[in-house]
């Protein structure tokens, strides 16, 4: 899975590299399928958790890496933010080892786990921005059925750790919607 999952993901930095690129100027407030955030608010999550990236493949704990990544990272230009992290981030994934562990707010786990994690993220959050942006909701047959997989052993534990919102009600077959609903969204 380790080196499935490795393939996946410089591509999914990039198609989310995409979305964040189509953001027109006017849209960076407008909402998201997370409520909490706007537009921009979701490109500032992935930008801290891209930063991170590097830190903790390298085995970094998150006392060393402190609180640098609180907060606002986008700043007046959230495209160069992204592009930046992602940057940063592809460069870590290149040739990474996933066979140790690292220290993460829920508790050490494998690096394996946290790149299945990465890739959820960025599949289910291209779609968030994609749908905040009215733009094409499709997603990537092979990253949503890893993240699929991935959702369907950890969706409930992702929501009892207060990570992802509860599941709801998924209509239908298709792979994409039964990802994104297991993952508290409504398609």
């Amino acid at each position: 899975m380790s080196n499935s999952v490795l393939q996946l993901i410089p591509d999914a930095i990039d198609r989310f590299g995409m979305r964040v690129h189509a953001v027109g100027r006017d849209q960076w407030n407008d909402a998201t399928p997370c409520t909490e955030w706007t537009v921009r608010d979701l490109v500032n999550h992935l930008v801290g958790e891209h930063l991170w990236v590097p830190h903790l493949l390298a085995g970094e704990t998150m006392a060393q890496v402190g609180d640098r990544y609180d907060g606002d990272m986008v700043g007046a230009d959230p495209v160069r933010a992204w592009d930046e992290a992602a940057k940063r981030s592809l460069a870590a994934w290149k040739g990474a080892d996933l066979s140790g562990t690292a220290q993460f707010s829920f508790g050490e786990a494998p690096l394996t786990m946290y790149a299945d994690q990465i890739l959820v993220d960025l599949t289910v959050h291209e779609w968030d921005l994609a749908r905040g942006c009215g733009r094409s909701e499709a997603l990537d047959p092979a990253a949503v059925a890893h993240g699929l997989a991935y959702a369907r052993a950890n969706a409930e534990r992702m929501a009892d750790l207060g990570i992802i919102a509860a599941p709801v009600a998924a209509d239908g077959t298709d792979p994409a919607v039964q990802l994104l609903s297991l993952l508290g969204r409504t398609v």
